[in-house]
Order: C-alpha cells, then sequence, then structure tokens
C-alpha cells in the first residue's frame, strides 16, 4: 500500500443514501413479484439485465481518462433503480388515474400521460441525484464528460427496472408482444434513458463551473431540455414506424452533439494537464516524459503494464493512482480559475493530491525507464 493514498473514501451520507436507493429497488421487484410470479419476474430481469451492462460498459469506457469514484456511480444508478423508479411508478400511476382518464379518457390519458406526465415525473426524479451531486461534491463535477457519466448511470439505472416491468406487462399478453418489446427496449433504444438525462448533467456541469444565477438557468435549461426530449420520444414513438424514424432522427443528432462535447472534453482535460503539471517539477511528481504519458490513454495504459510487470501490484496500483492524482491536479487548477472551489477546499485537495503523486512517483520512478 503507497503511503498516503488519496481513496476518496465515501461519506455516511452516501452510505445511508445507497441503502435507502437499495431499499427502494427491493419495495419495486417485490411488486413486480406480486404482480407477476416469480418465474415471469426472473425472465423480466435477466432480459433487462445485458442491455443494461452494456450501456454501463460504454460509460465505464468513456470515463477512463478521470475515473469517478465507484461509490458515487453505484449510488447513481441505484438512485434510478430505486428511488426514481418506485415514486415513478406511484406518480405516474395516480396521475394517469386521478388527472388523465378523467379528462381524456382511457386512451387518451395513457398517451397524455405518456406524452407529458412521465417525462416531467421521470425527469425530475432522475435529476435530482444529479442536484445532491452539485450539492455536495461541485468541484468535482470537472466537465461534461462527468455530467453525461452520471447521468447516463441514473439513466440506465431506471432504464433496467423500467424494462422489467415492461416485459411483465407484454409477457402478460402474448409472446409476440415480449418478443416486439424485447427488440425495442432491450435492442433498439436501451441509450434512451441515459441520453435523456444527459441533457440535465450537462446543465449541472455548468452549474458546478460558473459562478452567478447563470449556472441555476443552465440547470433549469438542462431539466427542460430532458423533459422535452422525452416528451418527444415518447409521443413520436406512439405513431407507428413513422414516429419511431422521427423519434430515433433526433436521437441520432444528440447522440451525435454529445460525441462532439465528450471528445472536445478530452481534449480540453490534456490541455490542462500539459499546461499545469509541469509546474511541479520540482516536487519531485512530474517530469516531462509523465506529461506525455498522462496525455492519451494509450501511453497510461502501457504505463499501467510496464508497472505492473517491473513491481506487480503494488506498481500497478502506484501507476493508476498516480495518473488519477495528477488528472485531479490539473482539474483542480481548473476550478480555482474559475473560482467554484473553497480556497481551503483547494489548498487540502491540492496538498493530498501532490503528497500521493510524490508516493506513487518513488515507487517506480527510480527504475524507470
Amino acid at each position: 500500500m503507497i503511503e498516503g493514498r488519496y481513496r476518496n473514501r465515501p461519506t455516511g451520507g452516501l452510505i445511508a443514501g445507497t441503502i435507502i436507493c437499495g431499499v427502494c429497488l427491493l419495495v419495486v421487484l417485490a411488486y413486480d413479484l406480486l404482480g407477476a410470479g416469480p418465474i415471469h419476474t426472473v425472465v423480466g430481469i435477466l432480459l433487462a439485465v445485458p442491455s443494461g451492462l452494456m450501456v454501463v460498459g460504454l460509460l465505464l469506457l468513456i470515463d477512463r481518462l478521470e475515473p469517478e469514484p465507484p461509490t458515487k456511480m453505484l449510488f447513481a444508478f441505484l438512485w434510478g433503480a430505486g428511488v426514481a423508479c418506485l415514486f415513478a411508478l406511484v406518480i405516474n400511476t395516480a396521475g394517469i388515474a386521478l388527472i388523465f382518464t378523467p379528462q381524456f379518457g382511457p386512451k387518451g390519458g395513457m398517451m397524455v400521460g405518456a406524452s407529458i406526465g412521465a417525462p416531467i415525473v421521470e425527469e425530475t426524479l432522475k435529476g435530482l441525484v444529479l442536484l445532491i451531486f452539485l450539492w455536495r461534491s461541485r468541484d468535482e463535477i470537472d466537465g461534461p464528460t462527468d455530467g453525461i457519466i452520471y447521468a447516463g448511470m441514473v439513466g440506465i439505472g431506471f432504464a433496467v427496472v423500467e424494462d422489467v416491468n415492461y416485459y411483465l406487462q407484454a409477457m402478460s399478453t402474448s409472446g409476440a408482444a415480449l418478443a416486439f418489446t424485447f427488440v425495442l427496449r432491450g435492442l433498439l433504444s436501451p441509450l434512451c434513458h441515459p441520453i435523456f438525462t444527459s441533457m440535465t448533467g450537462l446543465g449541472i456541469t455548468y452549474a458546478a463551473n460558473h459562478r452567478g444565477g447563470r449556472g441555476v438557468l443552465a440547470v433549469l435549461a438542462g431539466w427542460v431540455g430532458a423533459m422535452l426530449l422525452h416528451a418527444t420520444w415518447n409521443f413520436s414513438s406512439s405513431f407507428g414506424f413513422g414516429g419511431l424514424a422521427v423519434a430515433y432522427g433526433i436521437l441520432l443528432v444528440v447522440i451525435v452533439i454529445l460525441i462532439v462535447l465528450l471528445v472536445r472534453d478530452r481534449r480540453r482535460v490534456v490541455g490542462l494537464i500539459r499546461r499545469y503539471l509541469p509546474a511541479y517539477h520540482a516536487t519531485g511528481s512530474v517530469t516531462p516524459a509523465d506529461v506525455a504519458m498522462l496525455s492519451t490513454l494509450r501511453e497510461r495504459s502501457q504505463a499501467r503494464r510496464w508497472a505492473a510487470g517491473r513491481f506487480g501490484k503494488i506498481g500497478k496500483r502506484a501507476m493508476a493512482d498516480y495518473q488519477l492524482a495528477a488528472t485531479e491536479l490539473a482539474l483542480l487548477h481548473s476550478h480555482a480559475e474559475s473560482r467554484t472551489v473553497d480556497p481551503r477546499r483547494y489548498a487540502f485537495r491540492q496538498d493530498t493530491l501532490v503528497r500521493l503523486m510524490v508516493d506513487a512517483h518513488n515507487v517506480f520512478a527510480p527504475r524507470r525507464g
């Protein structure tokens, strides 16, 4: 173990919140078990999990340059799967039964509920966890990638549990209905909820990295964008294949925009590394070779393999710690520049990260080459 290793330990609040999310998820699963029985519920879960794992894997692949804490990623996922799903189930069901059906009739009530009510309720519930992150960890939301990753985790958590409910409803109709639902939701649209909520994630990111009232407006704009995108998808998809084509066209445009933002954000982070880290050469924690290594994912991966081959698990852990701490240090400077981190918090994190970098560097630097 490296002395002074920065673990980013979960707080008591995060642990308690994760437990609450888990309890909410169990309540939703119990509801499914009581309504559909254990066999159908297990089949629904088995159908929903693969697409969820695929999206989680994609998010982890995107999040390699400055990985977010696993505990917070888990909390975001369970919030979507537990808290958001449970309260959305209650509120959406009550809204359709008590508000939309009396006004528009059974068929119209379902359409209005799906096109207006559900997007408002679901994007609000999913977005709440992002507000919690903004409130509790403002200086750790470093750019669009972080906002998209956390939004994606809460979105896919919600989608997996929602898919189980859709599969159970389809199983009660026919095998053909189940097959159609699986193709539509499991194969053709697993990214929908993550993409919807990423709009809120982008608003949260702007607020975390800017001071003043514009941050509030950005959060509101992101939330409205998430609801509108969600509502457009639900409304368009109710008009058969033609409506689906329109919905997929809009979704494709949004995906392209998100990819552009992710690429630009990665370049921004690399630029911050090259700009700020050379100043730490005197601490013995950074060399020009280190800056070059930190600037590409390929070089980072090769460095971890080299450290593992030369020094075993301790070397690999030291290199991984070094890479994460160095990246976070560069991003910390960015927050200081935009005045979105408290000076005392800045000094504490700077000292912690530099010490970790020095300790980690001492593991592999003496014989590196």
